[in-house]
């Protein structure tokens, strides 16, 4: 069995606020130990000297698109070939791995299979990624996100269109049947969506209640993009388990979260929203277009709901919406430094969000995000303290040691041999 011994680290924990010097011992799979002001039998492990860094769990990317793949309008999804697709996932998924995300919560795929496929090819160790529970496309109704027809053409996009509760009802079965975990509703539309702005509510309760149905019946979770009032209402009324976005809820919405506050999980998805605002011009985003597409209402409208959801308790995962051209893939940790500016949250209360909080959602809270012995070892080594600084996970040169599952997938320092005589002091 594989042992190491990461020595001389400050470890934070996920529990406590701040970070303190201790030993870790990893067997296997999991932590063995993590001993404070004690001394550690090293006998058999590799050490891995931690001096100068924090150790902490993991990442979780809460609103994740691996096979979203860099495109300017979301159109673009639906003109990839789904061979030449896949292969773009399985890089993105890498990617994401490199960046300390050692788990992802897909908030949808772009086609059918690709997440199921990811999924399964990481979990057999055909291709090198997070641990991933898989989405299906993003659900959608005719004149809704994701249906981007004209009466003179069909073109593909990321969405699975269907009208009336039985459409919607057939819809979800072929997604479990696919193997999904999760299944992606659009109850409310977006502000590029011509015919069905972020504040417009296109599904009908009967659509929701079908869909629901399935998902309840087979135990699979549910997310929604739900940028309305109502359709944060409606989410809530029926149960989804995460909602993303929640821009233009009204106070009685925002009751609704906290009354249901122990079932139900939210996500700003604020990096899309923020990459184009403040920094748009870099992505060839206008000011116009922004004006255009009433994005700095949204922007501010956003920032107050997630103050709100801070100071009311309601759990709130990290991920942008990162896969399009202003969201690189890679970026994607940049949303805590956003939950400490934008939503008042502290370092290590972002931090939470982006690794215990999201354990929770993936399911997994038992076995990961803390560090903690008897917990599954995914653990990053970061050069510098990220409580006292949460932007330098943003860069992947700050990850020293990337490990899920006990195994080390980036290992920048030279092993250095267990001490003579088998013995480490934590300090």
């Amino acid at each position: 069995m594989q042992r190491y011994l990461i020595a001389n680290a400050q470890v934070w924990d996920a529990i406590a606020d701040a970070p303190y010097p201790a030993s870790v011992l990893v067997e296997g799979q999991r932590i063995k130990t993590v001993a404070r002001n004690a001394t550690l039998d090293a006998a058999g492990a590799e050490v891995i000297d931690g001096t100068g860094m924090t150790l902490m769990p993991g990442m979780v990317e809460g609103h994740c698109h691996p096979s979203f793949t860099g495109v300017s309008d979301p159109a673009e999804l639906g003109l990839i070939p789904p061979e030449e697709h896949m292969l773009l996932t399985a890089q993105n998924c890498r990617l994401l791995l490199e960046h300390g995300f050692t788990s992802i919560f897909e908030a949808a795929s772009a086609k059918p299979m690709l997440g199921v496929t990811a999924r399964n090819a990481i979990d057999s160790g055909l291709i090198v990624g997070p641990r991933m529970l898989a989405g299906s496309p993003e659900i959608t109704v005719t004149a809704g996100l994701g249906d981007p027809r004209r009466r003179h053409i069909f073109q593909e996009s990321f969405g699975l269109i269907g009208d009336g509760p039985d459409e919607l009802r057939r819809i979800a079965r072929e997604c479990v049947r696919d193997g999904v975990d999760i299944l992606k509703i659009n109850v409310s539309g977006d502000q590029f969506v011509a015919s069905a702005k972020g504040e417009i509510t296109p599904l009908t309760e009967g659509e929701m209640t079908a869909f629901m149905e399935v998902a309840k019946a087979h135990g699979v979770r549910v997310a929604s993009h739900s940028r309305s009032s109502e359709s944060v209402k409606m989410s809530v009324r029926h149960g989804v388990d995460c909602i993303y976005h929640c821009d233009f809820a009204d106070a009685e919405a925002l009751d609704m979260l906290e009354a249901a506050k122990d079932k139900v999980f939210v996500g700003p998805a604020f990096g899309l929203v923020h990459n184009n605002v403040k920094d748009g011009e870099r992505f060839g985003v206008t000011a116009a277009d922004c004006e255009e597409y009433d994005l700095y209402r949204k922007f501010d409208l956003c920032c107050a709901t997630y103050q709100e959801v801070r100071k009311r308790g309601i759990r709130n995962v990290i991920g942008g919406d990162y896969g399009f051209a202003v969201t690189p893939m890679g970026m994607n940790a940049r949303d805590i430094r956003h939950f400490v500016e934008y939503f008042g949250y502290s370092p290590a209360d972002a931090l939470r969000s982006a690794t215990i909080v999201g354990q929770a959602l993936m399911g997994m809270a038992d076995d990961l995000g803390t560090v903690a012995a008897g917990k599954l070892a995914d653990l990053l080594l970061v050069k510098g303290d990220p409580t006292a600084d949460v932007s330098i996970l943003q860069h992947r040169e700050n990850l020293a040691m990337i490990m899920k599952d006990g195994v080390l997938y980036k290992d920048l320092r030279k092993a250095a041999p267990a001490a003579a005589d088998h013995l480490v002091a934590a300090q």
